[in-house]
């Protein structure tokens, strides 16, 4: 359930595949969830299906890869009956996707300021000129120092932190109502993760946007996000509020807590991680 009202984004029995040797790679298995206007938090190891649950939202799976739901609606619209025309409408202007790093989601042979700027004449029939001052707000608003000095900086030229704010303001530029960072601070040093962390929570709480927020840290989540869905191979096993994840009943979720070391509870060994099958298994 959303944190109140109707949801932003409706999923209902999400299958994502792809063809392989010897057989299909089920990625994600008949999953469902709701999010509002709320910062939801997605958690679990590499591999369980995360990224392309919020690539899928945004039709983004390339060929051979097969999405396929029984609902996928975002704000009264059905994704999957659009045609790419359609969904260009929605991507960006609508739904707007933060990538892992920066280094290599910006173009190099662009500056920084002209790519923000393009995000927005996109959308919006403006003048360069219109766009070029939206841009330097923007990478204000992501406090960026002399941001008119940035807005003529190419890609190489700013550093890990400063490039995922640009890419934060390019997406947040069109004005969407739901976001999707994809471990937006997985690169950066615990500062500065704290610093993206508090441009995301005013803008997401300032706009009255949703957020999908995809990471591996559990204890970030659980400070950052209102609720959690933690994924095993493909499958959301449990959900929970955020404050509540040490209150966590799964055995999954149990072990990634376990697993994590703790400044307060030292202990001589971590314990390793144990899995089970059936936990990945669809409904019957």
């Amino acid at each position: 359930m959303t944190a109140g009202g109707t949801p932003l984004l409706a999923v209902e029995d999400l299958w994502i595949r792809f063809p392989g040797r010897p057989a299909i790679v089920e990625a994600v298995r008949g999953i469902g969830f709701e999010l509002g206007r709320e910062k939801v938090g997605i958690v679990g190891e590499s591999g369980s299906g995360k990224t392309v649950t919020g690539r899928a939202v945004l039709r983004l799976i390339p060929p051979p890869g097969q999405v396929t739901a029984r609902r996928l609606v975002f704000d009264g619209v059905d994704l999957l009956a659009l045609d790419e025309r359609g969904m260009r409408g929605i991507r960006g202007r609508r739904i707007s996707m933060v990538l892992q790093d920066p280094r290599f989601s910006l173009n190099p042979v662009m500056t920084v300021g002209r790519q923000i700027a393009e995000a927005y004449r996109v959308h919006h029939a403006v003048s360069r000129r219109e766009a070029a001052r939206r841009a330097v707000e923007m990478l204000a608003a992501v406090r960026i120092r002399d941001p008119a000095r940035v807005f003529d900086l190419y890609p190489h030229e700013v550093s890990g932190g400063m490039g995922q704010r640009i890419m934060i303001a390019m997406m947040l530029i069109p004005g969407p109502d739901l976001l999707i960072a994809d471990e937006p601070t997985s690169a950066l040093d615990v500062t500065v993760q704290m610093q993206i962390l508090a441009i995301l929570d005013d803008l997401v709480t300032a706009r009255g946007m949703g957020l999908c927020f995809i990471s591996h840290d559990l204890n970030l989540v659980a400070s950052f996000c209102d609720r959690v869905l933690i994924m095993y191979a493909g499958r959301i096993v449990e959900t929970c509020r955020a404050s509540e994840l040490r209150q966590a009943r799964h055995p999954y979720t149990r072990g990634l807590l376990a697993s994590l070391p703790r400044v307060d509870a030292p202990v001589p060994e971590l314990p390793v991680l144990r899995r089970d099958p059936a936990w990945g298994e669809p409904p019957r």
